[in-house]
Parts: structure tokens; sequence; C-alpha cells
């Protein structure tokens, strides 16, 4: 990764840690280099990479000033075009999935190696949170913490990037697994299945075993996939029969 793109990743962090809010003035140069850690030029690189995506705006002899929250960058360059495309062709949200598989997939390896005890308790906490509201019948706070159980394995993985990249689409992780289990939890069998396959991501990180916790992780997000698409055909089929009787 280039100088400049870690100026720009340490950039992004700093805003959201320093709580800064819209029309908050930066730092001036040489107090950012010291806290990035970086030479001038580099972090005048990421100050007009950061512009580009409209997330800062320069002022001549004003200095540079933050124009859209990290967040809300995410939401509106990332989430909100793909959920319209799903809206649209709901095919998309296997795109989604292929996209998770690569992603968790590494976040579930590095997080085997990497986790500390608290980041192991925080994904428990986080599987508890799951099985809770899951046993109220409320699914929408369910799926939230379905959510949240994925960027926890994501956080324990220590990797800045990786983390940032799941936070940044978290809106959008949270659609597509609120989508899902709308119809593989529909039943009382792919219930028990499901927490069974989070407990096997949460064992193979414990046992500090990146490659168990790989396949577990891969393997859990690729039987929804197939649950998901077996109940939309199934569901086509049924509608196709019901166009026939009226015929």
């Amino acid at each position: 990764m280039k100088v400049s793109d870690k100026a720009v990743q340490s950039l992004r962090v700093l805003i959201e840690q320093s709580n800064m809010q819209v029309g908050d003035r930066l730092p001036a140069e040489r107090k950012l280099c010291e806290q990035l850690g970086v030479s001038r030029s580099s972090l005048r690189e990421a100050i007009q990479q950061l512009t580009s995506q409209s997330m800062l705006v320069s002022k001549v002899g004003a200095g540079t000033y933050l124009q859209q929250l990290p967040s809300s960058w995410s939401q509106h360059q990332i989430v909100q075009p793909l959920s319209e495309l799903i809206d649209e062709d709901p095919a998309y949200r296997f795109d989604v999935q292929e996209a998770r598989i690569i992603l968790e997939g590494g976040t579930a390896w590095h997080a085997a190696l990497r986790a500390t005890p608290e980041d192991i308790q925080h994904i428990r906490d986080c599987y508890d949170q799951i099985t809770h509201f899951q046993s109220l019948g409320d699914d929408e706070q369910a799926a939230r913490a379905d959510a949240n159980f994925h960027l926890a394995i994501a956080e324990a993985s220590h990797n800045l990037v990786l983390i940032q990249v799941m936070r940044g689409v978290f809106d959008l992780l949270q659609f597509n697994v609120a989508l899902g289990r709308r119809k593989v939890y529909s039943e009382a069998h792919r219930f028990d299945q499901l927490h069974e396959q989070h407990l096997q991501v949460i064992d193979a990180i414990e046992r500090r075993d990146p490659e168990a916790a790989r396949k577990a992780v891969c393997g859990h997000i690729e039987f929804v996939v197939q649950q998901v698409r077996s109940i939309d055909e199934e569901e086509a089929r049924r509608q196709r029969s019901s166009r026939l009787n009226r015929i």
C-alpha cells in the first residue's frame, strides 16, 4: 500500500476518533503530520484524495474543513447505490454474499491468529445478543446483533483496512443479513443449524485455528446462499403453479 493511501486511512480514523463534526477545521498540516507520522507531501496527497471524494473541502487561506463524515460517505457512495440495485433486482444480493465470503474469510482467518481474550468475549456477547433477540421474536434487533457478530470478528483481526471496510459497509451487511434471516430463519431446523455454525466460528477462533475459522465463516455464508436460492426457487415454483391454476 502506498504511503499516501495509508495516510488516507489514518486520517479517516483520526477524524472518527476525534469526533469531528461537519464544518470543523482540520488541525494544521504540521500537527497532522506529527499525529499521523507521515510527510507533508503524503498528507497533502491524502487530503486531495478525500477532497475528491467530497469528504473534505479546502478553502484558500482558511484551511481544510470536514464536509462529510466518513460514515456518511460510505453510506452515499457504497451502501445506498447497492441497496437500490438489490431493491430493483434481488439477485444482486448474491453478489453481496460472494463479497462477504471473500472479505469475511480473511477477517476470520486473522481473528484466529490475533484475537485477544477481550475480543473473543465480545464475539460471544454478540452471539448471545442474537439468541436473546431471536427468542423475543425481534427480527430487526436480531439482524443487527448478527451483523455486529460479523463486525466483531473483523475487529478481532486487528487489521485496520479490513475493520474500516467492514464498518463502512455495516448498513449493507445488516441489510443483507436481514434479507437472509427473513427467509432462512423461517423454519426451526435451519435456526438450529445457523446457531451451530456461529458456535463453530467462535470455537475455531478460540482454538487459534485460522483455516478452520475461515472455513466456518465461509461455510456459514454459503449455507445461507444455498438456502435462500432453494427457498426462492420453491416460491417461484408455487407462483407459476398458482398462475397455471387460474388459466
